[in-house]
């Protein structure tokens, strides 16, 4: 099997789930089996802490708009429904979604990229949603890229591990037009300067972009530069957004 691990890290108000946990920082939300068609989305999920913080996780699970690991930033219409398998100590819960044309989900990217038969394996703290992917075949980078660009608008993705990214030579290390163009109004702006003359946020509206956007280009410009300096791409290949 191979392994792809990263997380993604949520902005206030994109997901409620996120949101839930920001509020409770000892509480936890881990996934015992999770599985995708094309078509369809099921998990059983595992939750600890506080009352308040499962009472908080489940009204998130439960929420009218709130379909689990949908990354379409707007209502997508479709149809989600959640059951209390235990409320003892811990909170398990179990969530079926049933995908529409215009859903969008990692379990999903993965089945379309990595094919059948893939492992997932996540956990949430906070505002954080670590993801262990495991696979047999597929295209690694077409999966992250995926997964980047539906979570552009939303947070932040961090690459903790790939093991099975490609041969080096099909590795790039040149920007693209948006990272160049980013990287280069940070310097000119002084975001890198000590201390910063501009924050992520108001180098996003000189840029008139969204935040969340800048600071992944910047993070994919700074690894690209990084593998360059040090003569091998590595296995966290960088994407062309």
């Amino acid at each position: 099997m191979r392994e792809v691990a990263f997380t993604v890290d949520y902005e206030p108000g994109c997901d409620a789930v996120a949101d839930a946990l920001a509020e409770y920082p000892e509480a936890s939300v881990r996934s015992l089996s999770l599985h995708a068609t094309e078509t369809s989305l099921w998990r059983v999920d595992h939750a600890t802490g506080s009352a308040d913080a499962l009472a908080a996780v489940e009204a998130a699970f439960r929420g009218g708009d709130y379909y689990p690991d949908c990354l379409v930033p707007e209502n997508c219409g479709a149809t989600e429904r959640t059951e209390v398998l235990d409320d003892g100590d811990a909170l398990v819960l179990y969530s079926y979604w049933a995908r529409t044309p215009t859903c969008a989900s990692v379990p999903h990217f993965a089945l379309e990229h990595l094919g059948e038969g893939v492992l997932f394996e996540t956990r949430r703290t906070g505002r954080s949603y670590r993801w262990r992917v495991l696979h047999d075949a597929g295209d690694v980078r077409a999966f992250l890229d995926a997964v980047d660009a539906a979570v552009a608008h939303t947070g932040d993705v961090t690459v903790h591990r790939v093991t099975d990214a490609g041969p080096p030579e099909a590795r790039s290390t040149e920007l693209s037009e948006n990272q160049e163009r980013t990287l280069r109004a940070a310097v000119e702006h002084g975001y890198y300067e000590t201390p910063r003359v501009v924050d992520a946020g108001e180098l996003a509206a000189i840029l008139d972009c969204p935040r969340s956007t800048v600071t992944h280009r910047l993070r994919r410009a700074e690894a690209a530069l990084a593998a360059r300096h040090v003569g091998d791409p590595g296995d966290e290949t960088p994407d062309r957004t």
